[in-house]
């Protein structure tokens, strides 16, 4: 391993504290909600236990949260076999892949918008055929939607790590006689079986705790979502009873960590990958073919209504061609606004997140520490998909209630890290367990980086790092005026000190550069008391020197 145990302990340390703070601290608050009053009590789960319509609920949530799991997992699957085992071409996988991962970028209410205009009576779908195909309000109503909802984290963590099997195994099958049903389960099935549990249990904690859905669709079929909703945010909220239906809501988390942990021993490392040469099959491509047009067809005409909808006067009665909708929200300055707010939260979330996600991965997939440190991280990623976002969301007003994190951007942005932490953890955990450990460690022998060794694209890096201290420094500027050669003079110096080791670098160097401008500061003001100089003047007066000196001086190392 390139890294060291105490740079990964580290990160394991700022993970830990993240979510202890952030989602330990909201749990016990539910759970405290759910046993307190004035005293401990167990009234209100007998209260919520013995209530009519909760097990039917809790039942119905079992079911259909099930049944759309293990579909969308299944379609999930025949899309990934499209695109990894077979001759399509470049261009079909392309579009397979991106309409499989269409759905994640709408809310999961605009998914049953889509299912009512679709398959409603007056529906798109349903004029094109002429009659109803299902009854949209219930069961099928439900897990079309929580399918469509699921089938990207499924797709994603199926495509990821199906891109790490090693496809010669196919190949060496045959060559040893097996059946073509043994070749498919050895070569295909064995591998991707800690990753099927996976996006399973994916699909299942986001179908068994979305409310968009059941909000929309959900018409007589109640589900514990919606039975949640009207206990914490219902005419008459009662915070006590609705803490004890998340805390129900948080079991099924515990048989699915103690699964995963069981499955986790068929997961299959590869000493290399190889993609090996598939024989012309006309048939095989073209059912294949067909199934992922199929399949994606459906997608997309589900889809399809909300780019019609918006165009036509009023659906389904006047559908002449019209922007008067869109000129009716462009126009509202608020919807705007709340507009920029939601993509620069989005901005920031996933920032913060591939970060802290990725630090998580290195951990449990490319590092010797101990088991207890794997299982942590394993257990955190199982439990924030097992906290609905509305739970959390009111635990949150619970717990940061009367801080100076209220109703902060930084509160929701660490909301959204928490609740979604979960399915871009188990994408780079699995990439990451599928590569061998021994070529990060040869690359590095034959002089490689560890940033070319993990595949990191040096260049735009660089580029990206150059923008981005550009326009941090320019807004610097904008805020507090030209302050000349501190940003030039200090580090250099420092580095003569401490030398070149970033680790120190660059703790040091923001250190002494405040510490620089506060006493050129100071020098400013006593200067020509009571007049004050531009601080500017007196940064460049030393800096300027010191900066042609070290230009000058070929001894000096940058």
């Amino acid at each position: 391993m390139t890294r060291t145990n105490r740079e990964l302990k580290l990160i394991f340390a700022v993970i830990v504290v993240l979510f202890a703070v952030f989602l330990a601290g909201p749990i016990l608050i539910l759970l405290g909600k759910s046993l307190w009053d004035g005293g401990l009590t167990g009234e209100f789960y007998a209260s919520v236990l013995s209530q009519k319509g909760f097990l039917p609920a809790l039942g119905n949530s079992f079911a259909v949260a099930g049944a759309s799991a293990a579909a969308a997992t299944l379609l999930a699957f025949l899309l990934a076999y499209g695109v990894h085992y077979n001759g399509l071409p470049k261009w079909s996988k392309r579009l397979i892949t991106s309409v499989s991962t269409l759905p994640m970028f709408l809310p999961t209410i605009t998914y049953g918008f889509a299912i009512i205009y679709s398959f409603g009576k007056q529906g798109l779908i349903t004029r094109l055929l002429g009659r109803q195909l299902f009854d949209i309000y219930g069961f099928f109503g439900l897990m079309v939607g929580y399918v469509i909802y699921t089938i990207p984290v499924a797709f994603l963590l199926i495509h990821n790590t199906m891109g790490f099997v090693d496809k010669k195994t196919l190949t060496v099958s045959k060559v040893m006689g097996d059946k073509a049903l043994s070749t498919f389960w050895i070569a295909v099935l064995r591998p991707l079986l800690g990753t099927f549990a996976g996006a399973f249990i994916q699909a299942f904690f986001l179908c068994f705790t979305d409310f968009g859905i059941p909000a929309s669709v959900g018409g007589g079929y109640e589900v514990i979502a919606t039975l949640l909703y009207n206990q914490m945010l219902g005419g008459i909220p009662d915070f006590n009873r609705g803490a004890v239906i998340a805390m129900v809501m948080l079991i099924p988390s515990i048989g699915s960590i103690c699964i995963l942990q069981i499955l986790e021993r068929f997961n299959i490392r590869y000493s290399r990958i190889s993609n090996a040469d598939l024989r012309k099959n006309s048939l095989r491509d073209v059912g294949w073919g067909l199934s992922g047009t199929v399949i994606s067809a459906g997608i997309l005409a589900i889809f399809a209504v909300i780019f019609v909808v918006p165009t036509v006067e009023e659906w389904p009665y006047q559908t002449e061609f019209s922007l008067e909708h869109f000129q009716t929200v462009l126009s509202d300055s608020s919807l705007l606004a709340a507009y920029g707010h939601s993509l620069l939260m989005a901005l920031l979330t996933a920032a913060a997140g591939t970060l802290i996600t990725y630090g998580a991965a290195l951990i449990t997939a490319r590092s010797n520490l101990g088991r207890g440190y794997k299982r942590t991280i394993e257990s955190i990623a199982l439990v924030t998909n097992a906290i609905p976002g509305m739970v959390l969301g009111v635990s949150y007003l619970f717990l940061f209630s009367g801080t100076s994190l209220q109703n902060t951007l930084l509160l929701m942005v660490l909301c959204n890290i928490v609740h979604y932490f979960s399915t871009p953890y188990l994408m780079m955990k699995n990439a990451l367990s599928k590569m061998n450990a021994g070529w990060e460690t040869t690359a590095m022998l034959m002089g490689d980086s560890s940033a070319v060794t993990l595949g990191v694209d040096l260049d735009r890096v660089r580029g990206v790092l150059i923008l981005s201290s550009a326009l941090l420094t320019a807004s610097a500027v904008a805020v507090s005026g030209c302050i000349g050669f501190v940003g030039l003079v200090i580090p250099h110096l420092v580095r003569s000190v401490v030398g070149a080791d970033h680790r120190r670098l660059i703790p040091l160097s923001a250190l002494c550069g405040a510490v620089f401008m506060i006493w050129m500061d100071v020098g400013a003001r006593l200067a020509v008391r009571p007049e004050e100089i531009p601080v500017g003047i007196i940064t460049a007066f030393i800096g300027a020197p010191l900066f042609l000196w070290m230009i000058r001086v070929r001894r000096y190392e940058f």
